[in-house]
């Protein structure tokens, strides 16, 4: 029997458009967006929270892509791994983790130095500096006599040169312990490449493995110097500071607690079959990691992989039905592994398809990424008409934010507003139902109170306007709706279960934001015109 077709229900993440009022330093505002203006003007709409406790971190931390997509496929608040740790170091429990007392077991009967390696930033995203403060703090209780600190400097996540108050505190911390030195410094561009660009990580690998003393300066010493040179945090070149190359018989511990960032350096060491580049590997070799990266590295995880059931995914294949995810290589993990919490394995009825984003050294030479080639995909899986749910990520607008480079993420933002209409064309067409939605804010905000660029997030809400097909009324339902002024991001699943008549499990405790109401339908609605 021939399945009768299916109108789709389309959720499409503009990935880093805030919704900020004031025009300044604004490449949304800035930018030529009629379909995005549109339909903010005709359809319902409102703005929705993907900051702090809305998204499981503390108050007034900014969002960030893990979390919100995270957020958005389970359907609740989830406690983030920043959360998690930062309470072991605050009450104490860090110092008897069970992985990193194991660690610093194995190094002391080796005899050998611990590497503490991460992010040194105050940015909450893939680190947090406390943690490695909590670490040297572990070190010093269980006895380690040599502690070598590799640090990846940030600039994109926080301003381009909060680098250097970043290390101060790191050596003040040093100072006061009497244990650690630090030994190798490098831009997270390098140590932090996600997109099979082994170059830069070979770089990162060499430097912490060759031993030499340095030449004699300081890590500040370096990194203001290569702000002399015009280079800032993110791209600091990968430097020895001091002796301390990684030696067989030693351990390492990787702080950073998002996976996604981490993965490339930590296979280079611990990998067996190891293919990025030609590189000795470091044997014997005790490695941990604060989360679990890859689940088939042979690590220590410090904090194990919570457990999240009856989430979007699961839910959708649960009931039969056909469900489908694309992004570019940045975005990618964001809309298979994170969307479903965490697992790597598609659900059953789960289709993706990978779209290469360009391979350049930073996205403002490429603004229009491959924001085109995605929709290309969108479109030919809406056209199949036999997927209930299809997710798509547009990246320019976080991508080409974290340059900071306003021209350049004008251009970002006015790609993906041409390729939305192009998308809603086909929707149209499929009789389905579109849900725009971002998962934290940064294009809208490129300027800080001094005129300074902003590379990082922002805490502003997000847009969420519902595209449907009968005046306010959900095709199917026939009820007039209207949208929650409170909504969060765990409140996106619960949406789009309520859309397609499913049940919301209980697991889920995020609430849908369609409103049934009374009001009256203006007449005159004018449909908007998606076509280009």
């Amino acid at each position: 029997m021939t399945q009768a077709p299916v109108s789709p229900v389309v959720l499409v993440i503009l990935d880093g458009w805030g919704h900020r009022e004031d025009s300044n330093g604004n490449a949304i505002a800035a930018a030529s967006t009629p379909i995005m203006d549109s339909l903010w003007a005709a359809y319902p709409r409102t703005v929705i929270h993907t900051s702090g406790k809305n998204v499981g971190l503390p108050e007034g931390q900014m969002g960030n892509s893990e979390v919100g997509h995270l957020n958005i496929g389970a359907g609740r608040v989830v406690p983030q791994e920043l959360v998690r740790i930062s309470d072991a170091v605050e009450d104490g429990t860090l110092l008897s983790n069970p992985a990193l007392v194991k660690a610093c077991q194995e190094i002391q009967q080796s005899s050998g130095k611990l590497h503490l390696v991460g992010l040194c930033s105050y940015g909450g995203v893939h680190s947090h500096l406390t943690h490695l403060l909590g670490l040297l703090d572990l070190a010093k209780a269980q006895d380690i006599s040599e502690v070598c600190v590799h640090l990846i400097t940030d600039g994109r996540d926080t301003k381009p040169t909060d680098g250097v108050a970043a290390v101060q505190r790191i050596q003040e911390h040093i100072n006061q312990i009497g244990l650690g030195r630090i030994v190798t410094l490098s831009g997270r561009y390098y140590s932090m490449d996600r997109d099979h660009r082994w170059d830069r990580i070979q770089r990162v690998y060499e430097v912490m493995t060759q031993d030499g003393d340095g030449d004699g300066r300081s890590a500040l010493d370096v990194l203001k110097a290569s702000y002399g040179e015009g280079v800032t945090d993110e791209f600091v070149i990968p430097t020895r500071i001091a002796t301390g190359a990684v030696q067989p018989g030693d351990g390492i511990i990787f702080f950073n607690f998002r996976p996604d960032r981490a993965r490339q350096l930590t296979q280079a060491f611990v990998d067996p079959n190891f293919k990025g580049f030609e590189r000795e590997r470091i044997a014997p070799l005790t490695f941990a990691t604060f989360t679990q990266y890859d689940p088939s590295l042979p690590v220590l995880v410090a904090f194990e992989p919570q457990n999240l059931n009856n989430i979007l995914g699961q839910v959708i294949a649960q009931h039969g039905l056909r469900q489908f995810r694309t992004a570019e290589t940045e975005k990618y993990a964001h809309v298979t592994y994170f969307f479903n919490g965490g697992i790597e394995e598609p659900f059953e009825g789960e289709d993706r398809e990978l779209v290469q984003s360009p391979m350049v050294a930073t996205y403002d030479r490429a603004p229009e990424m491959s924001a085109k080639q995605v929709t290309d995909v969108a479109i030919a899986a809406v056209e199949k008409q036999i997927y209930s749910l299809i997710v798509i990520n547009y990246a320019n607008p976080d991508m080409v934010g974290h340059t900071g480079q306003l021209e350049a993420t004008v251009k970002a933002v006015e790609t993906v507003d041409r390729c939305v209409g192009r998308l809603l064309e086909s929707i149209v067409r499929a009789g389905g139902t579109t849900i725009i939605i971002a998962d934290h804010g940064n294009a809208e905000y490129m300027w800080d109170e001094q005129g300074n660029p902003w590379t990082a997030h922002t805490t502003n809400p997000v847009p969420f306007i519902l595209v449907e097909g009968e005046g306010r009324k959900i095709p199917g339902h026939g009820t007039e709706v209207s949208l929650r002024s409170d909504g969060r991001l765990a409140d996106i699943a619960p949406t789009i279960l309520e859309i397609l008549k499913l049940p919301q499990p209980p697991e889920m405790t995020g609430r849908s934001i369609l409103e049934p109401v009374g009001f009256e339908v203006k007449a005159n609605r004018t449909p908007v015109r998606v076509s280009l």
